[in-house]
């Protein structure tokens, strides 16, 4: 899942690290670094590990003035691209906005960009890491991993033929949501990504939400409400049997999870 246009990493931004790992590791079962990572240099930035020995994405700590210049608490998702300046500008042809410029890091070139709509993400054309290997930060099936990526937003036409066109995403498959219009699925080869679907009344804007796999969605259930956390969406069947509910962590990142129900 290395190939341009996947999801090859997810990041938490969070002004509580050390709450974010209680929270998640009692709801989902990661491992959250106590402390930063050292190539992340003057930035606070932790990896989230998971049971299996990977890693499930980062953990941003928000600071005061990363506060005071707008950032608020929540989960963005980095795209892959062969080419993070061009793919920078055919963005901004299209109609879409640059939030952080294309910056080298160590483990790749990133920006922070956000479709026509307003929804952010972060684009990334990543360094390898040694020994290679892909990203595997994203299944359709394991638990501890990102499972499905949803976007809310105010055009959902615009915004599938924008991602179809600069990802090379399909669009196959919907459900119906009476009123509201329709939830409409979204692939990348035969790879089921998620879906989008009309902002609905709550949503500020339109913004990219994403849904963890965890091993019994009645058992998270239970440790995010007894983890400080709100649940916004009750556990809901979904087709293929399992489970999905939505809820926000303690310092205001909304966020999904979906499993099996095993009770």
């Amino acid at each position: 899942m290395n190939d341009a246009s996947n999801f090859i990493w997810y990041e938490l931004m969070t002004p509580d690290p050390a709450g974010a790992a209680r929270f998640y590791g009692a709801v989902v079962g990661w491992t959250i670094a106590p402390e930063r990572d050292p190539a992340a240099g003057d930035m606070d930035y932790r990896m989230i590990g998971r049971a299996d020995g990977g890693n499930a994405g980062g953990v941003l700590a928000l600071n005061a003035d990363m506060i005071a210049g707008g950032a608020r608490p929540g989960w963005l998702g980095y795209l892959h691209v062969a080419d993070v300046d061009k793919a920078i500008d055919a963005i901004k042809a299209d109609g879409g906005a640059v939030h952080m410029p294309a910056t080298d890091l160590p483990v790749g070139r990133i920006a922070m960009v956000s479709d026509p709509q307003g929804a952010p993400f972060y684009i990334m054309d990543p360094i390898p890491p040694e020994g290679g290997g892909e990203s595997d930060v994203f299944s359709v099936d394991r638990a501890q991993h990102m499972r499905w990526n949803e976007l809310a937003t105010s055009d959902p036409d615009g915004a599938i033929a924008f991602y179809k066109k600069h990802f090379s995403w399909r669009q196959e498959g919907e459900m119906p949501m009476g009123e509201l219009g329709a939830y409409r699925f979204i692939q990348r080869g035969d790879v089921g990504l998620g879906a989008v679907m009309p902002l609905m009344e709550g949503y500020p804007a339109p913004v990219w939400n994403f849904y963890i796999g965890v091993d019994d969605i009645d058992r998270a259930r239970d440790a995010v409400a007894a983890n400080g956390g709100t649940i916004t969406n009750e556990p809901m069947e979904i087709p293929g049997g399992e489970y999905a509910m939505n809820a926000i962590d303690p310092e205001g990142a909304p966020i999904g999870f979906v499993g099996p129900r095993k009770a």
